[in-house]
């Protein structure tokens, strides 16, 4: 009996593979590698990471999961390699009430912002001068429809009364003061816009987007979203052929 509830108290064998950098090492620049990260960190459960070299790719990772890069996981030796399914998966399996749930109480929180990447990605890979400034206006626009959901209150905190000021809503995270699974997709996908953004088009997130700007400085000051970030460098380094300089 006592082996039994011994083994109930030990965290399952986990291992996440993640795109390695331009060292081989290092985390590479990968918004789903991250978002895989962050919830294994803010599930609390142990577990190993490791980096794989595209370039160099071992063996027995080609056996592991053929034909597939990173992210993928075992999970007790089994392997998983779809993103969503992942995500899924552990949220079913690492449960209340060892694990917290990290599933969002509001829906809209899974969809706010789902287009801000496609946006910028548009916009980073233009070549044409002409178009960049309409490319710049639809960035923005997705960014600001963000940016409302951000300060409009909850209907949680509308009832409570709580973190609401004449600006809006005051959370720090999408669904609320806690990071969700929400968050683990969005942000690091902002993540690389700003890096990105600022590295090659020379553009800043308008001041004017305060839930925005508040939303990413909250990630920036907790571990699960800084410590699973890759360095500016690599995010510059990624976008390097991609965002092709702007043509005179």
């Amino acid at each position: 009996m006592t082996d039994t509830a011994g083994d109930e108290d030990k965290d399952p064998d986990i291992e996440l593979f993640v795109k390695a950098g331009s060292d081989g090492e290092s985390i590479g620049n990968c918004p789903f590698s991250q978002r895989i990260f962050m919830i294994l960190w803010l599930k609390g459960v142990v577990f190993n990471v490791t980096t794989v070299d595209l370039k160099r790719k071992p063996a027995d990772l080609h056996n592991l999961a053929p034909g597939t890069n990173p992210p993928f996981l075992t999970f007790q030796g089994e392997v998983h390699t779809d993103v969503n399914k992942i995500e899924e998966y552990l949220e079913e399996m690492l449960a209340p009430p060892k694990y917290p749930k990290l599933g969002t109480k509001n829906r809209e929180s899974n969809t706010a912002g789902n287009d801000v990447f496609a946006k910028f990605s548009a916009y980073v890979k233009n070549t044409r001068p002409e178009k960049n400034k309409d490319l710049e206006k639809s960035l923005n626009k997705a960014l600001s429809k963000l940016d409302e959901y951000l300060l409009s209150p909850l209907p949680e905190e509308l009832q409570g009364g709580r973190h609401v000021s004449e600006g809006g809503s005051m959370r720090r995270f999408l669904d609320g003061d806690d990071l969700t699974l929400a968050d683990c997709n969005l942000l690091p996908k902002l993540h690389v816009l700003k890096v990105v953004s600022t590295k090659y088009r020379n553009y800043n997130i308008p001041s004017e987007l305060r839930g925005v700007l508040r939303y990413l400085e909250n990630a920036y000051g907790r571990d699960e979203f800084t410590n699973t970030c890759a360095a500016d460098v690599e995010v510059e380094l990624a976008y390097k052929d991609v965002a092709k300089r702007l043509g005179k």
